[in-house]
């Protein structure tokens, strides 16, 4: 499904437009030209790169060299085994140990990632979703340990469980209990990390999966519809919980099909958390979210070529009003970012800040006819896909039936069909070739990362105590057995210096392991 658009927008293209209405002023519901009156000249947005590989000490290091350059947030990337919940010396681990991001076992592993790093003091997104709660738990560990107050955690944890089913597949249990760790979690964190977000509602993975930016916007609005539906169904008041959901979006390449995307997403939910869910307070109205510039965009020929995408595209995000952004860098369709490239990457932003002019007027494209009619059909789009969901019984159905595998899967074809075929121009890949492609380059993370994390985890088994972490093991089971919160008892797991493989297995023997059904 691509959006159709005309060659010129006019007037007549706003014919019954309702200015307070549909646009309103920044800062004031329905919040579609942005959540804060002043915007960037209040704040600048979060410049928050994405980082993580090797070891919690290689990590580390970068951390503070990106702090060093002027980052202002953290954004942890982890490891492939971390991602599935298993431990470093797991034989499914076995070289893929801090290959894609960095590998975390144990609260061990995460107070050494922070080490130096005071968690009141910094911002932190965590990219994880099957075993998001645990290394939220390690992560609120870890801030104990450091003596800070977790009521002034900053941050947020992915943790959007539906979109893995839909597009990323990085799950751990079926839908029902991994739902219902989510909603345990909004429930904890109302009450001890107010601060913190529970959950980042991403449609990030399902438009690198292949989504078009009516589907990135309608699939992942109706999963946070999903999330905020479980969390009243047990009995949890919307406002309690609706003002730490927070967004995450694709910054794809059609510069104002981009800034409308998001523009359309404020004003949908704004409405739909208002109107369908009867949230009373302006701040569960506002979409808050992150971006992050298309990683299924850059190419493996002419590398160069990536920074200008990656400028477009941060420059949409900013002109669509987002909170905060992860400029993806030159070489990572190669392999992990070297310090260079992600200087590049984040420079790109400051520059973006400090000498564009962008930041000094509030929603500049607003009123334009073109931005406000692209966001109206953005709006119409999503709005006949929710309808379609609802047909087929919900997200849920939807997944269980391989409905959302299926419309995603077909539009990555029809887009991949247009590559070949030459209707969309990919420079550099199907244009504009060269033979000298400019190699660039590249991180190579050694196999010393595995190595060390199999030692540190012997060393971490022998110095705990072992019979307390299996009283907080056979706790966390019988919270799960009893359909309790889980998250206290997790939390009482990770202090103890339970593994991550460890908690997972705890839970998988109550609720089991989730397995998917062949849809193809």
């Amino acid at each position: 499904m691509t959006i159709q658009k005309k060659p010129l927008y006019t007037a007549s293209d706003l014919n019954g437009f309702d200015v307070d209405r549909q646009l309103g002023r920044p800062g004031e519901y329905p919040f579609t030209r942005g959540i804060h009156p002043t915007m960037y000249r209040g704040k600048l947005w979060t410049m928050r790169q994405f980082a993580g590989f090797g070891s919690a000490v290689d990590t580390n290091r970068r951390y503070k060299f990106l702090l060093e350059h002027g980052q202002t947030g953290l954004s942890v990337a982890f490891d492939f085994p971390t991602l599935m919940g298993y431990d470093s010396d797991h034989p499914r681990s076995e070289g893929e140990v801090g290959k894609c991001g960095v590998a975390i076992a144990s609260l061990a592993d995460m107070e050494t990632l922070f080490d130096g790093i005071p968690l009141d003091q910094v911002s932190t997104s965590m990219t994880i979703n099957g075993p998001a709660a645990i290394l939220f738990c390690f992560y609120v560990a870890a801030a104990e340990k450091q003596g800070v107050s977790i009521a002034k955690l900053r941050g947020t944890v992915q943790n959007d469980i539906l979109k893995e089913y839909m597009a990323q597949h990085a799950w751990v249990y079926p839908v029902e209990p991994a739902l219902k760790v989510i909603v345990d979690m909004f429930e904890w964190g109302a009450k001890h990390t107010p601060l913190w977000n529970t959950i980042s509602i991403s449609g990030y993975h399902i438009r690198e999966a292949g989504a078009t930016a009516a589907q990135e916007l309608a699939f992942t609005l109706a999963n946070g519809f999903t999330y905020v539906e479980r969390g009243v169904a047990r009995g949890l008041d919307i406002d309690s919980f609706a003002a730490r959901l927070s967004f995450f979006w694709d910054i794809h390449n059609d510069f104002f099909e981009e800034i409308a995307k998001l523009r359309a997403a404020r004003r949908i939910w704004a409405r739909h958390v208002r109107e369908r869910y009867k949230a009373k307070q302006p701040r569960s109205w506002m979409m808050r979210f992150h971006s992050q510039t298309a990683g299924v965009t850059l190419t493996a020929q002419q590398p160069l070529n990536n920074i200008v995408r990656v400028a477009y595209q941060a420059l949409a995000a900013v002109l669509g009003g987002t909170q905060s952004l992860h400029t993806n860098s030159l070489d990572e369709t190669l392999a992990l970012p070297t310090e260079q490239s992600v200087q590049v990457a984040l420079r790109t932003q400051q520059l973006l800040a400090l000498e564009t002019g962008i930041a000094e007027v509030i929603d500049p494209l607003g009123g334009s006819y073109y931005i406000e009619a692209l966001t109206d059909q953005l709006e119409r789009e999503a709005e006949a896909l929710f309808a379609e969901i609802a047909s087929i019984g919900g997200v849920v159905r939807g997944i269980e039936s391989g409905w959302f595998q299926r419309q995603i899967a077909q539009s990555a074809a029809a887009f991949q069909r247009q590559v070949e075929l030459g209707e969309k121009v990919i420079v550099g890949v199907n244009e504009f070739l060269s033979e000298d492609d400019h190699p660039v380059e590249i991180l190579k993370v050694s196999n010393d990362a595995e190595d060390e994390q199999r030692r540190r985890l012997v060393r971490l088994r022998a110095e705990r105590d072992n019979a307390l972490v299996e009283r907080r093991l056979d706790a966390l089971r019988q919270a799960a057995e009893s359909d309790h919160n889980v998250i206290g008892p997790m939390l009482d797991c990770a202090r103890a210096y339970a593994t991550l493989y460890e908690i997972r297995h705890a839970l998988e023997r109550v609720w089991g392991a989730y397995r998917e059904p062949v849809f193809f």
